[in-house]
């Protein structure tokens, strides 16, 4: 009976650990794909000015998946990364002397809210 026990738990604990691996590596990809396509939509929001919001469905979308597996910190910062995209698309294009002060100033460092809140993959069982 003890060996049956032994077996039992040490199945169920690699079967947890699998579990879990599997869970960090899908918000891995989802918040690695949710950073790209901010920094790509960013990048072009500085230097063109428009009102069409059709560039941004595909990060709403992960936001959006977000929701489902993502804790409300994580989600709350990366919809502010969607807001602070959008606002910069409405302002006037940047030049490049510009953009340099924004960097250098910080401003530009529109994710770091999100790098933080992405600290639960940190927190999440082994």
């Amino acid at each position: 009976m003890a060996a049956f026990a032994t077996t039992w738990m040490t199945h169920r604990s690699q079967a947890k650990e699998k579990y879990w691996e599997v869970e960090v590596g899908k918000r891995e990809k989802l918040f690695a794909d949710f950073i790209a396509e901010a920094t790509r939509l960013y990048g072009d929001a500085v230097s063109h000015q428009k009102d069409d919001v059709s560039d941004l469905v595909l990060l709403y979308a992960l936001v959006a998946r977000m929701r489902l597996i993502s804790t409300r910190p994580v989600v709350h910062a990366a919809e502010l990364a969607m807001e602070r995209i959008v606002e910069t698309y409405l302002t006037p294009n940047r030049s490049l002397s510009e953009m340099r002060g924004l960097a250098h100033s910080g401003a530009m460092n529109f994710l770091r809210d999100f790098g933080e809140a992405w600290e639960e993959l940190a927190g999440l069982p082994t």
